[in-house]
C-alpha cells in the first residue's frame, strides 16, 4: 500500500503520513545492525539523470545495507569507517569493483582487510571491450559478405555459449570464421571464466598469468589493455579464492532500490529515501 493510499483511506494528509512513516524508520531502521560485521559489499548505484550516483555497503553474511552514502567518491565512504572505527570494528573481506575512488577508501581506512575484485565486473569489463573491438571491425570490413555475416551478432558473441541454439551457434560461428581477431576475442573471453574454477589460490594465478600471457601474444590492442588491468589487479581477482564473496546479493538489492526510487515520493527528503533502503530487507515492512 503507498502513502497515497492510507492518506486517502484515513482522510489526512500525505505529508502527515509520510512524517509519521518516516519517524517508524527512524525508530526501527536508522541504526543498522553492525555486530559481527566480518565481510562486506561495495558498489554504486544511479539517482538521477547525469551521473548522480549514491554509494551502498551491505553486510554480505546477513544480506543486509549497512550504509548508504552520497556520491561515489572516496569521500562517500567516510562516515561509514568513521562509524566502524568508534566500535572498533575490522573488516576481513571486501568485494567491490575496480573504481579507484572505493579502492584508495579501502586501503586509507581497511589496510588490512582483503579485497576481492568483483568477477561479475571483470566479465562486464571484457565484454565491454569484445563489443568495442565488433563495432570496429564491421565499421572497417569492406567485404560485402563478411559485413553481412556479422551483422547482428553482437548479443550472439556475449551471450554464454550454453544460451546458444544450434540456428545461432551456426551464425556466430561463421561470423567468426571469417574474422580472426574477432574469433581470439572470444575464444578468450570464454576461456576466462574458468578463472573462477580453478582447484586453488596458486592455480588460479597462474592461469591467469598465462592468460594474460595470450591476451598479449593476439595482438588485439583492447584486449591487450583488459589484460594490463587484470595484471595490475591480480591480488585482488584471485583472493576470490580465500573468501568467495562478491558483489552480487548487493546487485540485487540495487535492483530493488530502483524500483523503489521510480517510486518517486519524498525523494527529496534525503534522510527519508535512505531510511527506506535500510528497510528494504525487510519483507513485513511494505508501506511505499
Amino acid at each position: 500500500m503507498t502513502i497515497e493510499d492510507v492518506a486517502y483511506n484515513v482522510g489526512m494528509s500525505w505529508n502527515t503520513i509520510k512524517n509519521i512513516e518516516k519517524k517508524y524508520l527512524r525508530a526501527h531502521y536508522s541504526n543498522p545492525d553492525l555486530s559481527n560485521l566480518r565481510r562486506i559489499g561495495i558498489d554504486e548505484f544511479s539517482v538521477a539523470k547525469g551521473h548522480t550516483y549514491m554509494t551502498v555497503v551491505m553486510d554480505l553474511d546477513k544480506s543486509k545495507v549497512i550504509y548508504v552514502g552520497e556520491g561515489r567518491s572516496s569521500e562517500s565512504l567516510d562516515k561509514f569507517w568513521a562509524k566502524l572505527r568508534s566500535k572498533n570494528i575490522e573488516i576481513k573481506a571486501i568485494a567491490m569493483d575496480m573504481w579507484p575512488a572505493y579502492i584508495k577508501s579501502v586501503l586509507d581506512n581497511a589496510p588490512k582487510a582483503d579485497i576481492i575484485f568483483d568477477r561479475f565486473h571483470i566479465v562486464k569489463m571484457l565484454n565491454k571491450a569484445i563489443d568495442e573491438l565488433r563495432r570496429d571491425i564491421y565499421r572497417d570490413e569492406t567485404d560485402l559478405n563478411k559485413r553481412t555475416l556479422m551483422k547482428g551478432t553482437r548479443w550472439l558473441i556475449l551471450l554464454n555459449p550454453d544460451k546458444l541454439t544450434d540456428k545461432t551457434k551456426s551464425k556466430l560461428d561463421a561470423a567468426l570464421a571469417v574474422n580472426r581477431p574477432l574469433a581470439a576475442a572470444y575464444y578468450l573471453k570464454e576461456e576466462l571464466r574458468l578463472l573462477w574454477s580453478q582447484k586453488n589460490l596458486l592455480e588460479a594465478l597462474s592461469f591467469l598469468e598465462q592468460w594474460v600471457k595470450k591476451a598479449v601474444e593476439s595482438g588485439i590492442k583492447k584486449l591487450i589493455a583488459f589484460a594490463n588491468t587484470l595484471m595490475a589487479h591480480r591480488t585482488g581477482i584471485i583472493s576470490w579464492y580465500k573468501h568467495r564473496i562478491s558483489t552480487g546479493p548487493l546487485e540485487g538489492f540495487n535492483n530493488k532500490i530502483k524500483v523503489l526510487k521510480r517510486k518517486a515520493y519524498g525523494y527529496r527528503d534525503f534522510e527519508f529515501f535512505i531510511l527506506k533502503i535500510y528497510a528494504l530487507h525487510s519483507t513485513r515492512y511494505a508501506l511505499l
